[in-house]
């Protein structure tokens, strides 16, 4: 059953490129809103105006749209609910601020910044932590200890401010996460956040609470870190005298290895991506890797995001999005951090390129080999992709073999050491003999005079293989030996041979 009332928003703040983590935070939540027929709305809140980053916020829309997973409403997307930046509502906040003051929910202090950060300090000193709340509040400067008159006089003349939310001195705040379950938390232990500063712009916590409300927001869909918040979102959403949505709290994507959060830090330590997208940093010029840029379908990229932290409870791992949309509940996500493993993202990337016809990677690798000065006619081009596809986690992986390009200039060590016997050039003349008869000289052709050889000669294939192989292209290993061959052509794979043989015998 859907609900077309279900309406779940994606709000990044446009501080830098879009973490991984964020990407799944915006995938759950477009999953959800598709399986149950709502709308996807897309908010920047970019309140923080001291760590807005240029660029950010295009970079979130293009990566979204890579993704495959664009909102259907939202900054950039239109709409009836905007603006959906939140710098462009501003003058919508003060007005709620204003009304908690009157509802007793909520005061104006005027304790300086630096009176505030002695306190800190002091308690520091002792061990303990200071925080303004409760037990500390009726101690300092604020509209609870002065009188109206005074309170007055000080917003009179100007002096700075903020609006503090007042929280209730000692109460159980409980609510029901979709994922978690019930959830109490004592007010005790929390402080009085910040609601408004004196320039008008709002804090994250009552901007955020404002959007979702005057937007409609059924579910609030967002990372572990922001479960510490909603005990305050639930009492401010009381204060406001408005319905709360459902909350669902995802769990965190772990490092691959000890313990916490997945930063950019283990990203450039294990060298794999932790953006979607490449990112040029505006200040520094440093460029963070993408993982579009390293190679990765979008499809993997978003299948791989899904299973970190969501379980189908089936054995089924490759969902494609629409598979994804039907299988996907709020009530199969896990509680527990998911740990991130490199090669498993690979592992993806693997089996999405094994979907692909040769003819489609074809058309895929083509602009890659263009660019390496590789020409090849389309038949060898997908002929090359047959062969490799196998081999490949990536397109360019498909390009990866250079004999297939050009003759061997070296020929692996190892092999030679271990599989050139004496006897060995004697069998690659004789089998060169055996090519030249062959026609056509097409793989399956190749294979059966190769196997007729080694039957007339009473030759094991590990007499002859791996010479055929280390003439032709200097490696260990690779695909069939018959294709390549077949690949090559007749001309190229005895010419190779022969130089091949010379090099090998002036060692």
């Amino acid at each position: 059953m859907t609900d077309s009332k279900v309406r779940v928003r994606f709000a990044p703040s446009p501080t830098g490129p879009l973490h991984m983590g964020g990407v799944r935070t915006a995938l759950y939540n477009y999953l959800f809103a598709k399986n149950q027929g709502g709308t996807f709305i897309l908010r920047v809140e970019d309140t923080d105006q001291k760590r807005y980053v240029p660029g950010a916020e295009e970079y979130i829309q293009q990566a979204l749209k890579w993704c495959g997973i664009e909102p259907q409403e939202g900054q950039g997307y239109g709409g009836d609910k905007g603006p959906y930046r939140q710098s462009e509502r501003k003058d919508m906040y003060a007005q709620y601020a204003y009304q908690l003051i009157e509802s007793g929910n909520a005061y104006y202090t005027f304790d300086s910044e630096e009176a505030v950060q002695a306190l800190r300090a002091a308690a520091e000193a002792e061990k303990k932590t200071w925080q303004y709340d409760a037990s500390t509040r009726m101690s300092l400067k604020n509209s609870l200890t002065l009188s109206k008159e005074e309170t007055q006089e000080l917003l009179d003349a100007g002096h700075p401010w903020t609006i503090r939310f007042k929280m209730p001195d000692d109460e159980a705040v409980v609510f029901n996460d979709l994922i978690r379950g019930s959830v109490s938390i004592q007010t005790a232990v929390l402080d009085d956040k910040v609601l408004l500063k004196q320039d008008g712009m709002p804090t994250y916590h009552l901007a955020n609470i404002v959007d979702d409300h005057l937007m409609e927001i059924s579910h609030v869909i967002r990372g572990e870190e922001w479960l510490p918040s909603a005990p305050l979102h639930v009492l401010l959403y009381r204060a406001l005298g408005w319905e709360a949505p459902q909350f669902a709290h995802l769990p965190l994507i772990l490092k691959p290895t000890g313990n916490g959060k997945l930063s950019k830090r283990d990203g450039d330590k294990g060298g794999f991506p932790i953006f979607p997208l490449e990112w040029k940093d505006p200040a520094s010029g440093n460029v963070s890797s993408g993982y579009k840029e390293s190679g990765y379908f979008p499809e993997a990229f978003i299948n791989m995001l899904l299973m970190l932290g969501w379980n189908p409870g089936t054995e089924q791992e490759l969902f494609s999005l629409d598979e994804a949309v039907s299988a996907f509940s709020l009530d199969r996500v896990v509680k527990s951090g998911a740990r991130f493993n490199p090669d498993k993202a690979k592992w993806f990337n693997e089996n999405y390129l094994r979907q692909y016809s040769s003819s489609e990677l074809a058309e895929l690798v083509k602009p890659l080999a263009t660019e390496k000065g590789i020409d090849l006619s389309d038949e060898k081009l997908v002929s090359l992709c047959g062969m490799m596809a196998e081999r490949s986690v990536f397109i360019q992986d498909l390009l990866a073999a250079n004999y297939f390009f050009g003759r061997p200039t070296e020929y692996d060590a190892k092999t030679v050491k271990k599989k050139w016997k004496e006897n060995t050039p004697t069998i690659m003349k004789e089998l060169m003999t055996e090519l030249e008869a062959c026609e056509p000289f097409t793989e399956e052709r190749v294979e059966v005079a190769f196997k007729a050889f080694l039957e007339r000669k009473e030759l094991g294939f590990g007499a002859a293989l791996p010479g055929f192989r280390l003439l032709a292209t200097g490696a260990a290993g690779g695909p069939s030996m018959f294709a390549i061959a077949a690949f090559l052509g007749k001309e190229e794979t005895l010419a190779r041979m022969n130089e091949g043989l010379t090099a090998l015998a002036a060692q």
